[in-house]
């Protein structure tokens, strides 16, 4: 990673986001040392302006940001650092510079979740049972989602929300299971509904066309 330290006089600004839900954390500046420092101890560190010294931060306050990786801009002066915090960024309590609170989107987890399940794919480790669903096949993989949309169907009609919460999460994830077999992500799922939602969407052609009324 060539980084350009001259253009300003030996520091360039690394912008510091949390890998798991990026949001931007804070804003620093790293000469040549403070960025081996980092990439070795994987503790972010920057070099103190105003204390003419290294810092790494959380080495007072135990809140330290877990290097993930680093990234150079187009430029080569400036730093984008992914981090997991230990806690709150700010040296004030707030989780970033800007008092913005950082929180997971949930919905980020169906990412994480299906790159678990291709993993599972991947090994197939003995023992689990999204093994013994890749090795069931597609067509029992395709039961076993209508098997648990039904079963949640009937939780939205006669159970409780609690329930029906529980049933949704087993359609879901048996889901993310057939589409791994598929070679499908849920982003794809994602990126449909994203079509279907801009008003030019022609729903009509659309069906006719999935009908096979048209060519």
């Amino acid at each position: 990673m060539e980084v350009d330290f001259k253009k300003m006089g030996g520091l360039v600004p690394a912008i510091v986001q949390d890998a798991d839900t990026k949001t931007v954390l804070m804003l620093g500046y790293m000469n040549e040392e403070a960025l081996q420092k980092t990439i070795e101890t994987k503790k972010v560190t920057f070099w103190s302006r105003s204390r003419n010294t290294l810092w790494t931060k959380g080495e007072t306050s135990g809140n330290f940001l877990n290097l993930v990786d680093i990234k150079i801009d187009c430029d080569q002066d400036t730093l984008l650092v992914k981090a997991i915090p230990d806690g709150p960024t700010c040296h004030k309590g707030t989780d970033t510079c800007w008092a913005e609170t950082n929180e997971k989107n949930p919905l980020l987890f169906f990412s994480f979740l299906q790159d678990f399940i291709e993993k599972r794919k991947e090994e197939m480790p003995e023992g689990s049972y999204t093994t013994k669903l890749f090795n069931s096949g597609v067509n029992k993989m395709a039961q076993k989602v209508g098997e648990e949309a039904l079963e949640t169907v009937i939780e939205a009609c006669n159970g409780t929300n609690d329930k029906l919460v529980y049933e949704g999460a087993d359609m879901l994830y048996h889901l993310l299971v057939l589409l791994t077999e598929k070679g499908l992500r849920i982003e794809d799922l994602a990126k449909e509904l994203m079509k279907r939602h801009d008003p030019d969407w022609d729903k009509t052609r659309r069906t006719l066309k999935a009908e096979g009324k048209m060519e």
